[in-house]
């Protein structure tokens, strides 16, 4: 689902700040179509905190490693994934929380499945890095 840059909620928020974790989002997405485990650690600070879809809290960039390379490698073999923005939010100057829709699909471009992912990122330098990150699974009736 493709949100119109005119729809993605973003009130106040510097759209050099906003094109940036939206890029960020965008190397979050191709680090995992990828299956590059390297890309998607860089992503994070060495402190944190991220809950997998499954429910599985890791702490600290080790336990985020670990956990990644037991899983990424191979995960879209048969499949894919699609990350779109919907939310851009500062919390302070160096603090700023993305609200993600994702779709995965299978090898024949079928959606299977729905998350909403947020993410808090912090300001290291001029670059943006994931502190917290929430990868939830939308549950269907």
């Amino acid at each position: 689902m493709e949100i119109p840059a005119d729809q993605l909620m973003c009130d106040g928020v510097p759209t050099d700040i906003v094109n940036r974790l939206v890029g960020r989002v965008a190397e979050l997405e191709a680090s995992q179509l990828g299956e590059d485990v390297e890309a998607f650690l860089a992503l994070f600070r060495p402190d944190a905190t991220w809950v997998t879809g499954g429910g599985r809290r890791l702490v600290g960039r080790d336990e985020i490693e670990e956990f990644t390379r037991s899983v990424l490698p191979g995960a879209f073999a048969q499949g894919s994934v699609r990350y779109q923005v919907e939310l851009v939010r500062l919390l302070g100057p160096d603090v700023a929380v993305t609200g993600v829709c994702q779709t995965y699909y299978d090898e024949h471009r079928a959606e299977t499945s729905h998350g909403l992912p947020t993410y808090v990122w912090s300001r290291v330098g001029e670059e943006w890095y994931i502190a917290v990150g929430q990868n939830t699974t939308v549950l269907t009736p």
